[in-house]
Formats: C-alpha cells, sequence, structure tokens
C-alpha cells in the first residue's frame, strides 16, 4: 500500500485536493468540525492518513498542534514542502503499528479525512480504534471521514453506463480494488453502523452527516457536473441535506466520535 500511494503522490493534489469536488467536499468537512476548531483552547491533533497535508495546514494555521502522518514517504515529502509553519510536524508512519508507546504525547483530536481509513478491513480497522482510545485525552475525539457502502451517486452513474456490477461495488463486506491515480488500491466500505458497531464499547457518538449526497464523487471531475452552474447547485443542496439518514448515501461521511471515561473497577470485598 505504501508504494501505491507514492506512486500517486505526485499527482494527488491536482486529481483530488485541489478539484473543484475536492475543495466542495473539503469544505463541508470543515464546515462540520468548526464548533471544535474555534474554541478558544488550542488542540493537540493527530492526523491519520495525511496525504499532502492540506487538511493539516490547514488545522496548524488555526493555531492547533498538529502531529500529521501517513504510511507513504512520497506524500509525506510532498506535505513537508508545503510549509515551515512551527505548529505542525509530517511523519512517516503506518497506521497498523501505532500503539499507546508511538508518540510522546496524547492529542485531543484523532482526524482521518477522504477514506484513508477505508484501506483498512474489519480486523485492522477494529485494532486502530483501540489503538486511538489509548492516544487520546479524556474527553478525546475521532473524527473520521469514510466512504459508505451506497453512494446513489456512484449507483446512478454506473447504472447510465449499463455496467450494474460496478453500482453495486461498494455494498459488500469484502475489498474491492479501487483506482486510485491508475495504482489499483485494495479498499473496504463501510456504513456508519458499522463504525458505531466497532466503536460502541470505548466511544460515543457525536454526529454523524452526509459528505457528497449531491456533489459527485472525484472521478467525475472532468464531466459537467463539476463545473457551474450544476456544481454550485449542488453545494447548495449539500448545504441543505444534512441528516444522518442521508450519511449512508453519500459520497463520505462524516463521524465524530468522543471518548468514553474508563470504567473504574472496585474490587469486592
Amino acid at each position: 500500500m505504501k508504494a501505491d500511494f507514492d506512486i500517486a503522490a505526485n499527482n494527488y493534489d491536482d486529481i483530488f485536493t485541489f478539484s473543484n469536488i475536492g475543495k466542495a467536499q473539503r469544505n463541508i468537512v470543515f464546515k462540520n468540525m468548526t464548533p471544535l476548531l474555534y474554541l478558544e483552547k488550542k488542540l493537540s491533533i493527530l492526523e491519520i492518513n495525511c496525504g499532502t497535508g492540506e487538511d493539516a495546514i490547514k488545522l496548524a494555521k488555526l493555531g492547533h498542534e498538529v502531529h500529521a502522518t501517513d504510511i507513504s514517504e512520497g506524500m509525506i515529502a510532498v506535505a513537508k514542502a508545503k510549509t515551515k509553519l512551527k505548529n505542525i510536524a509530517f511523519t512517516v508512519q503506518d497506521i497498523n503499528t501505532i500503539t499507546e508507546q508511538t508518540f510522546t504525547k496524547k492529542f485531543d483530536v484523532i482526524f482521518s479525512d477522504f477514506g484513508g481509513l477505508n484501506c483498512l478491513s474489519k480486523t485492522q480497522l477494529e485494532h486502530f480504534f483501540n489503538s486511538a482510545n489509548t492516544l487520546l485525552n479524556p474527553n478525546g475525539k475521532l473524527i473520521l471521514v469514510l466512504m459508505p457502502k451506497q453512494c446513489l451517486w456512484e449507483q446512478a452513474y454506473f447504472l447510465l453506463k449499463g455496467d450494474p456490477k460496478k453500482a453495486k461495488r461498494r455494498n459488500t463486506n469484502k475489498s474491492v480494488d479501487a483506482n486510485v491515480d491508475g495504482v489499483s488500491v485494495k479498499t473496504w466500505y463501510y456504513n456508519p453502523k458499522d463504525i458505531l458497531s466497532l466503536t460502541q464499547d470505548l466511544y460515543k457518538k457525536e454526529k454523524i452527516k452526509p459528505i457528497g449526497i449531491t456533489i459527485p464523487p472525484s472521478y467525475l471531475e472532468n464531466s459537467i457536473l463539476a463545473k457551474k452552474p450544476l456544481l454550485s447547485i449542488f453545494k447548495i443542496i449539500d448545504r441543505m441535506i444534512i441528516g444522518e439518514f442521508w450519511a449512508k448515501y453519500a459520497d463520505h461521511f462524516y463521524i465524530e466520535l468522543s471518548k468514553k471515561p474508563t470504567k473504574v473497577k472496585h474490587n469486592e470485598t
């Protein structure tokens, strides 16, 4: 997987980060994070799967202390070249090897954007949630953006192209080979209820929101759907359709979880 994303690193910003669709979906993510990011208290944030660092840099510019990680040396190299901010650090880190001892401090927020966690199997994802819990401060938060199983845009697009198999490709518990800049990457899709099931013992649900219910997936960037006036209309509709119900039908969904208090065991007498 590391080599896969190394190949994609140099073109990733052009293909997604600075694309019309990428910017539109990222704006919704940060809108959902606004109540947390503009508190008087500055946060200690760990970003997982940071890619080329765009989110990490934005968080650091807001004054937060950010440690951003990615498995890809290529992605981290691109990210480091973008900024000289003192309150941000980029390191190469495999999410599957993170433990309580990986970092020298704990964090107020652990953040992963745009489907980075979809590269993990259910077993790997469960391990991540357990490790993340040990790295969070009391009342710390997980903020995750993942790809669900029933994206309406994807179903409609491939059905119109006469490819019903691809229209249903997300709706499986098995891995799917997804295209990332010409490279095939194993991908698992999770609905919000799947994440809640894996996290119910350690975390409490704060909110779940759709990201891209009418804004289309990024592979439609070169179509008329990603240009004005259609994209402007889609942005307006996305600002109105914010109910949790729609999250599993969007291109991505936003889920915010807070760490549950540790239960104190009392010795029986």
